[in-house]
């Protein structure tokens, strides 16, 4: 995820001597790979407008990571960005989503948004050395391992998770009616919700974040479509966000976070995208068999492989 300037880290700790909320706010909008206070309210009231769970896990795990980075000593500038809040947002969602609403998934929660820093922590140290950042793999990481652990102990599985459609078979026709819903359930797909208006309220709060990160936003999302149709992907998954919502991440990603702003940094990013949506149908065919979850790998490894290319590419640069 971006790392703020540090004149802006200096403004945030003087600002902020005890900004434990507001460090968390920007945990939310950083799953978006934005810091901004307003973005990390608007995508968080978002969620709390798909159902109380959704918000009320969002809340929890982003809480329970921040504290726990500031508990072990993290670096408060990381903290103050919220570095360290937003894998914990997500694997609190993934939890109650996949194992349902009950006091194991509470407890679950919570061991996972700890686990998710200390492995925010380990893949930072990894990854360092090569210019890369450690994304939303923690959160894959911790909620894979934990749902695909979970019906082998009764006091936490309460019975099958929801069905997952086949990412290659289904109907491939497509009407305005699921462009326009896809274009908007690619974002909030991004947070595991398939409701239109939670994605539209999403893409309010990253309009917040500046011009340039809502346009890639909604280019990467139309990209998203875009590619998934001409690969003939069943209707009900694009319309769904199930084929958009890497593609989202990857066109903010390049587009808006880690490339400066030039002609060929976007298409870079644009060509991620269409990738992404490719790739998710790779790695769902990949995890099904063991009943995994593609959450947001296509993302991670799609950014990783582009980013790790760019110091051998001279048209391209990160950003400043």
């Amino acid at each position: 995820m971006p790392l703020a300037e540090p004149d802006i880290i200096g403004k945030l700790q003087k600002r902020e001597p005890s900004g434990f909320l507001l460090s968390s706010l920007r945990g939310v909008g950083q799953v978006d790979l934005q810091p901004l206070i307003w973005t990390g309210l608007l995508i968080l009231a978002a969620l709390w407008s798909a159902g109380w769970e959704i918000g009320l896990f969002a809340t929890l795990g982003t809480l329970v990571s921040t504290a726990t980075a500031y508990a072990l000593g993290v670096d408060r500038s990381s903290i103050a960005v919220g570095l360290q809040g937003y894998s914990g947002c997500l694997t609190g969602i993934a939890l109650v989503i996949s194992l349902g609403h009950h006091p194991a998934t509470y407890v679950l929660a919570v061991v996972g948004a700890i686990m998710c820093t200390l492995l925010t922590a380990t893949l930072t140290t990894l990854l360092g050395p090569y210019g890369l950042t450690a994304l939303t793999a923690p959160f894959c990481l911790v909620s894979g391992v934990m749902v695909l652990g979970a019906p082998s102990f009764s006091r936490i599985w309460n019975g099958a998770p929801k069905p997952v459609s086949s990412p290659t078979t289904g109907d491939t026709g497509i009407s305005w009616d699921d462009l326009w819903h896809a274009f908007f359930t690619n974002v909030s797909q991004v947070f595991l919700v398939d409701e239109w208006y939670v994605g539209l309220i999403m893409l309010a709060g990253l309009a917040c974040a500046g011009a340039r990160v809502v346009l890639f936003a909604a280019a990467g999302s139309v990209t998203g479509i875009v590619t998934a149709w001409a690969l003939g992907a069943p209707t009900d998954l694009i319309r769904n966000g199930i084929y958009g919502y890497n593609a989202v991440l990857v066109a903010i990603a390049l587009g808006a976070v880690f490339l400066a702003g030039t002609v060929a940094n976007g298409a870079y990013a644009l060509f991620g995208a269409a990738v992404s949506t490719g790739l998710t149908a790779s790695l769902t065919s990949l995890f099904k068999p063991f009943g995994g979850h593609t959450f947001t790998w296509p993302f991670i490894l799609t950014t990783w492989v582009l980013m790790a290319a760019v110091p051998l590419l001279p048209r391209l640069r990160r950003s400043d």
